[in-house]
């Protein structure tokens, strides 16, 4: 489990959906409504989800003699011993999944051999079964440890950074980056981490791990076994807050802390930094080391935009990178998520360029810690946002989150109910989520529930997976901006703690995105590099390989660099929208930005509880609309242009038509928590 963090939002009135007298159910796929059917191909998924469109269960460890009763989740050594299972992973495909996400057991982590043979005994099961596994990549979490054999090796693989101590005559140092930080403070245990701009560093726990489960599990790589899930690494000298002291009590301390060690302000560092720096941009940074924690000139604000652009490429290259070179040589996918992905002033010291690191990864994805669709709407966006652009920007379809009800468990408001469950996983396809892996707990749902819910994902996936997300709305990530204006800090990293630029900047950022989404309104990030290479149409269109905008936003407060801004200047002239989004010129309400980018596809009445994703699929416009909210709504869609649309409703597997107001103008009610699929 993970730092934890709240998602909320007031929320106002619901969106509804209609019923229609033409319905043909999964038990008559060859009866449909007139006009153009469903293709027989999407019909079969829908009616009979296949495992790659499950949802797979994350379970660290698994014992073959472990009695399986209804209800463990994740079997671990230590158990009572029982009889051997013929078909122990038949467990999970009886709950409706896909398959796991797993690892070798934590106890006696990558030495126990008996750990190793039911390792490798489930993964035989999964492929007699048809099962998809994925590999979790670390003991425990943030990833790159394995398990802390890389620092047992070569303790000078150590993450590192430079602080700065103002009572000190000669106030830089170069210190190890461990209390404080990540490291020292999240609810697995209290470990020392690698530095993540060492290439060698990567190199070895690659080794000690994606190469041994490569050694143990080689005939089922790239067949059975699909994919690497990679754990919150960064660059951990950021200060993230302390844990909570009662949980503080429960995580074990593998590293001892140093009481002696101050809280100071901090950035990665690592050897040959300053060789890497004086070769990129032909000068020095020793003796400009103080601009990264103090000033606020022109010469101040271009070092630190240089050092952590080249912090940034580093670091998605000689990690994420690494990993993905290395799956892609053994036949399967890189995956998994980064840390605090909802806040973007941790994106500079965390990783320099959030979006950038998550490109990297073939499956990039996020953590959702929590399943209470009326709390996603907040700060939630983003985290989702993120992971969804990265791949979209470079080609891809897929999407991870790691989705669990960790928060309302932790709270004493879990585990929540099915139509929570369900509501979650469709704000997050909304955003183009299509690998669903799960930390909910089996133990506290029935296995009706469970199953319920793994059709649910398996039947949006049937429709959106094949898909194209289909937004025409870009909102700038302004990470070159927050290079300039990121100033470290010695406690927890608070946005009243940096320039009132930097303020007004991400402030901005996160109502238009929020106004966005609230406005049913899809887009994607795009950060100044993805900018720079983006094509203008002489339709007015910006165009990223198979995808096309009609419109940008850019944060109050962000100044593009050239090669972006010449981008947004030639796409200004050809009549396409760029909205420079300051408080005088373009409000960030809903309303405002609905006038100004007349969406196609729009509710009626307004209402801020809705989801909508815009997919195309096969020459067909698909929308997903989502109810997050606890009230239905009754109004309508408008959807341009007159035509049939044909509604799915994913938690029954009905088809039916939907009913027409008017020419463009279709009924609409969604019941609490209710989503549905529209398929033109």
């Amino acid at each position: 489990m993970k730092l934890m963090r709240v998602w909320a939002i007031g929320l106002a009135a619901v969106l509804g959906w209609v019923s229609d007298p033409w319905v043909f159910g999964a038990d008559k796929p060859d009866i449909g409504p007139p006009g153009q059917p469903l293709p027989a191909a999407w019909l079969a998924d829908w009616n009979q989800p296949p495992m790659a469109n499950r949802p797979l269960q994350i379970v660290h460890g698994i014992n073959l003699r472990a009695a399986l009763p209804e209800g463990v989740e994740q079997m671990v050594p230590g158990s009572s011993p029982g009889p051997l299972q013929s078909e122990p992973m038949r467990f999970y495909k009886d709950r409706g999944l896909g398959g796991v996400v797993c690892n070798v057991a934590f106890r006696g982590y990558m030495d126990s051999e008996e750990n190793w043979k039911n390792l490798v005994a489930g993964v035989e099961g999964c492929d007699r079964l048809g099962m998809v596994v994925w590999i979790y990549d670390e003991q425990g979490y943030p990833s790159g440890a394995a398990g802390g054999q890389v620092l047992r090796e070569n303790p000078a693989l150590e993450a590192t950074e430079l602080a700065f101590d103002a009572s000190r005559s000669d106030p830089l140092l170069i210190r190890a980056a461990y209390e404080h930080t990540h490291a020292s403070n999240n609810y697995y245990a209290a470990r020392r981490y690698i530095n993540l701009l060492e290439e060698q560093a990567t190199r070895t726990f690659i080794h000690k791990t994606h190469e041994a489960y490569f050694q143990r599990l080689k005939p089922y790589f790239g067949r059975t076994v699909q994919a690497v899930f990679t754990d919150e690494p960064s660059l951990i000298a950021v200060n993230l807050g302390p844990l909570p002291e009662k949980a503080r009590a429960k995580v074990p301390v593998v590293d001892p802390l140093d009481p002696a060690v101050r809280p100071l302000p901090a950035v990665p560092w690592c050897r040959d930094l300053p060789q890497c720096y004086q070769e990129r941009f032909g000068e020095d940074l020793l003796p400009r080391r103080r601009s990264l924690f103090a000033g606020q000139s022109p010469e101040d604000r271009r070092v630190r935009r240089q050092f952590w652009s080249l912090v940034a490429d580093r670091v998605a290259d000689q990690y994420f990178g690494a990993i993905r070179r290395w799956c892609h040589e053994h036949g399967i996918a890189s995956s998994g998520h980064t840390l605090r992905e909802e806040a973007i002033m941790y994106h500079v010291p965390l990783e320099g360029n959030g979006l950038k690191v998550l490109g990297r990864m073939d499956i990039p994805g996020m953590d959702m810690l929590c399943s209470n669709p009326d709390a996603v709407l907040g700060d939630g966006w983003l985290a989702a946002a993120l992971p969804s652009s990265a791949a979209a920007l470079h080609g891809r379809r897929r999407v991870m989150t790691e989705v669990s009800d960790f928060i309302e468990t932790q709270g004493g408001h879990g585990p929540v109910a099915l139509a929570e469950m369900q509501a979650t996983a469709a704000w997050q396809a909304s955003w183009g989520v299509t690998d669903f892996t799960l930390y909910y707990k089996i133990a506290s749902r029935s296995s009706q529930d469970y199953r319920a819910y793994c059709d649910y994902v398996g039947r949006l996936n049937a429709i959106l997976k094949p898909a194209r997300l289909d937004p025409k709305v870009l909102l700038y990530y302004p990470i070159y901006d927050l290079w300039a204006e990121y100033l470290p800090v010695a406690g927890l990293l608070r946005m009243e703690s940096q320039s009132p630029r930097a303020q007004r900047i991400v402030a901005s950022f996160l109502r238009l995105g929020q106004a966005l989404q609230l406005s049913q309104i899809p887009f994607l990030l795009i950060d100044h590099e993805n900018l720079a290479a983006a094509a203008v149409s002489p339709d007015g269109n910006l165009v990223l390989g198979e995808h096309t905008f009609n419109a940008i936003l850019l944060p109050d407060g962000a100044e593009l660099e050239p090669k972006s801004a010449e981008v947004v200047q030639r796409f200004r002239q050809h009549r396409g929208r760029v909205l420079a989004c300051t408080p005088d010129s373009v409000p960030t309400t809903g309303p405002a930005l609905v006038a100004q980018l007349q969406p196609k596809y729009r509710i009626s009445p307004p209402s801020p509880a809705i989801a909508l994703g815009r997919f195309a699929r096969d020459g067909r416009s698909i929308l997903l609309a989502v109810n997050v909210g606890t009230a239905a709504y009754e109004g309508e869609l408008l959807v341009g242009t007159s035509g049939t649309w044909q509604m799915l409703d994913p938690a029954t597997g009905t088809i039916r038509l939907t009913e027409t107001k008017a020419p463009g103008r279709l009924r609409l009610r969604l019941d609490a928590r209710q989503a549905i699929i529209l398929v033109q």
